[in-house]
Order: C-alpha cells, then sequence, then structure tokens
C-alpha cells in the first residue's frame, strides 16, 4: 500500500449516470468504495437539465454512507461546463472531475472558482488524450485542490489510433508515465473502464494488470464489477500476515536497535516495518 497524502480506499470507482433516478437510489448499497456521478459521456443531450437536477435533489440528500462522491462535469471547453459545475457544488461532492484535461491552467481556474464558491472539494483529473499524457509532470503538479489522476485508455485508443488490445502492451508506457506523476506529487491514480463487462475472466485480468501496475483501484461502469476490483486492490491475507510478523519481529527487545533482521529467510528493513504498520492501520477499511 502506498501512502500519500488524504489516502483511502479507492479500488472500485463506479460511473453512474446522473440521469438514472433508478440508478442513483439503488448507489447508497453498493460496495464500492467510490461513485461518480457522470453529467458528461453518459448524459445525452436532451437529459442534462434532468440530471443536473437529481444532483441537487436525489444526490445533495441521499445518504451514501463513507462513499466518497465525485461529480464529472463537462469538459471545461464545453457549453455545458457552467451548468454542471453549478449543479455539482449543489450536492457538495469531495470532488470535481474534470474530463479530457490538458492544460494545468484550467486546474488552476476551477480550483479558484471553488475557493470563492467556498467549496471544500477537490479536484480528479481524467487524463485521454495524447497532450496529456505528454504534459503529465505540469498536470500531475497541478496545486493543493488535484487529489487523483484518472486514466482514459477507450479514448487514448481513439485518439492515437492505437487498438485496446488484451493486456494493453502498446499503452504500457503511458501508464506508466501517469502512474509516476501521481506518486511523484501524492496523488491517488485510477485505471479506465473496462467495457466488456460480462467478460469476468477479461475484467479480472484487467483488474490484476492494473494492481500490479501501481493503481490504486479501477473505474467501472456496471455494479456487477465492484466485487472483482474490490478484491484485485485490496491487500491478501497473506499480505497482511507478513505485515504482523515484521511488527512483532521488530517488537523484540534483540532487535530494537536493529535496521535490518532475517525473517523466514529474507532480509528485511525498517522501511519494510513502516509499510507493515501502514496497512495494518487501514485493516478495518478494506473489510467492507
Amino acid at each position: 500500500m502506498i501512502a500519500y497524502p488524504n489516502w483511502r480506499p479507492r479500488r472500485s470507482v463506479l460511473f453512474m449516470p446522473a440521469s438514472n433516478e433508478r440508478a442513483l437510489a439503488k448507489a447508497p448499497s453498493l460496495a464500492c468504495d467510490c461513485l461518480i456521478f457522470d453529467l458528461e459521456d453518459s448524459v445525452a443531450g436532451e437529459a442534462q437539465e434532468a440530471a443536473r437536477e437529481n444532483l441537487r435533489t436525489l444526490v445533495a440528500s441521499g445518504d451514501f454512507g463513507t462513499r466518497e462522491r465525485i461529480v464529472r462535469v463537462s469538459s471545461r471547453e464545453t457549453p455545458e461546463f457552467e451548468g454542471d459545475l453549478a449543479a455539482a457544488l449543489a450536492c457538495s461532492p469531495d470532488a470535481i472531475l474534470l474530463p479530457k484535461l490538458e492544460d494545468p491552467r484550467v486546474l488552476a481556474e476551477v480550483a479558484a472558482r471553488l475557493d470563492a464558491a467556498g467549496s471544500p472539494a477537490r479536484l480528479w483529473a481524467m487524463i485521454e488524450t495524447p497532450r496529456a499524457i505528454l504534459d503529465i509532470a505540469a498536470i500531475a503538479a497541478g496545486g493543493p485542490r488535484l487529489a487523483a489522476l484518472v486514466l482514459g485508455p477507450n479514448d487514448l485508443a481513439k485518439s492515437t489510433g492505437v487498438p485496446m488490445r488484451s493486456g494493453r502492451a502498446a499503452m504500457l508506457p503511458w501508464f506508466m508515465a501517469v502512474v509516476l506523476a501521481a506518486r511523484t506529487h501524492g496523488l491517488a491514480i485510477l485505471d479506465g473502464v473496462y467495457n466488456d463487462f460480462r467478460n469476468e475472466a477479461g475484467f479480472t485480468a484487467e483488474c490484476e494488470q492494473a494492481a500490479d501496475l501501481g493503481f490504486d483501484g479501477k473505474t467501472l461502469i456496471h455494479p456487477a464489477q465492484i466485487q472483482t476490483a474490490n478484491v484485485a486492490f485490496s491487500p491478501s491475507e497473506q499480505e497482511f500476515a507478513r505485515a504482523e510478523a515484521i511488527v512483532t519481529a521488530f517488537a523484540l527487545a534483540e532487535n530494537a536497535a536493529k535496521g535490518a533482521i532475517q525473517i523466514d529467510g529474507e532480509m528485511v528493513e525498517r522501511l519494510h516495518l513502516d509499510a507493515a504498520q501502514r496497512l495494518l492501520e487501514s485493516r478495518s477499511l478494506f473489510d467492507r
């Protein structure tokens, strides 16, 4: 588990059309860590105002427990942005997700708008264009409001002509550039959606790949994907047991002054102790 400011589990991050009242009513019962109420891609033009009204009423008054609530607004360059942002702020979200973010100046502008509105909401940025990948270091340094980067592999495939094949090998250098930028600036980093939600084996493999690459979690398009994502991005029982063994070993009087000790034939340093303690302290957050 990587430690960064304001860390919390973001294993399963479900996109939910803000225009879908039935889905919004079901949201409080879902086992996902975060909910993204979407005003962009999943909302048709004629449903835009109804979706905004749902934010002002159903989402604003809903009890979503400990789930992080994020609103994805339309792109800053679109005429829908102003209305979307006003509706988003009306439901007091935990974060605003900015799609197709390419210019860090947009982060600064929207952050100033949030300051003026007295909103504590953080900013999340979607990385889904070639320019965003090339400028990822500047985007990730986009200011204290920025809390997370969200990859959009489908849009990257569309804008680059690189096909979305199993394993996503051609895109891995881009992914790792975004992971490194996120970690440099203490940000969460989330993998993009997997469209074929009925393909459980394919989705499981992609979650496991993303976890191995260092992602905190995955954005989802269907509730059926939640449990698989929660498992893939949660520490295993073996990892918890290993952390307990490390903490126990370093607590022994004979190891109190040692910088490194041997456990089961492996050298373990105090940096591993710090990580083990953080993992055990977070255990209850993964038990949902």
